[in-house]
């Protein structure tokens, strides 16, 4: 290996270790309500309570860092999927300004939609075979209801978030989220539409920070 290379190779190390020196971990555990048997609305994935409250069904968390973050020059693209007639995640966060794609991986046709403020759009009929694969820019924050126009049970929530430090939780509640810039954060759980809790933490470089919403 000539000079040169050694040289740009051992400050590019040197430039990630700083850039890992600088960022923390926050893990914990977010109390999730129990799962609906008998909601006043209940399709698959989504519950809509007497309230209104939108939320999915098993219940998820997504926990994120309070931005707004700088986006990343590239463009984000990941993938709702329609499979066995649901929508796989249930749950989808997003940074705002990913383009989110929707394949049909089902032999029937699907029409995706939103009647959401943060998003409205109508994919129209599309075939599994149709290319290219329907997608959507998620260019405003706020939940995103996603229905299929022919198949009525089917449904499933985009979050839209103004920071790419997030991650969904288990089944259980737990959560690791990794990368968090240190300093002073506002940590977030959101639960449901109407239910978001917050706690605000130091965070040290190099730190594991353990938080758990009740």
């Amino acid at each position: 290996m000539s000079p040169l290379r050694r040289f740009a190779l051992g400050s590019a190390l040197c430039v990630g270790s700083l850039v890992a020196a600088s960022e923390g971990v926050v893990e914990g555990r977010v109390a999730l309500p129990k799962a609906e048997s008998a909601p006043v609305v209940q399709q698959r994935y989504e519950i809509v309570s007497k309230e209104g409250t939108v939320a999915t069904n098993p219940p998820l968390a997504v926990v994120y860092i309070e931005g707004p973050f700088a986006r990343t020059e590239a463009a984000k693209v990941v993938q709702l999927a329609q499979r066995d007639l649901a929508f796989i995640p249930s749950l989808l966060p997003v940074q705002t300004g990913t383009r989110v794609e929707f394949p049909n991986y089902d032999d029937t046709f699907h029409n995706v939609f939103s009647f959401s403020p943060a998003k409205r759009f109508d994919l129209g009929r599309y075939r599994p075979t149709d290319t290219p694969v329907p997608s959507q820019v998620f260019d405003l924050p706020g939940l995103v209801t996603i229905r299929c126009e022919i198949h009525q049970h089917m449904r499933a929530l985009i979050l839209v978030l103004d920071t790419p430090h997030f991650v969904l939780t288990d089944a259980e509640g737990n959560f690791r989220l990794t990368g968090v810039p240190a300093g002073t954060r506002e940590v977030k759980a959101w639960i449901n539409s109407k239910v978001t809790r917050a706690r605000t933490v130091e965070i040290a470089p190099g730190s594991t920070v353990r938080i758990d919403f009740p």
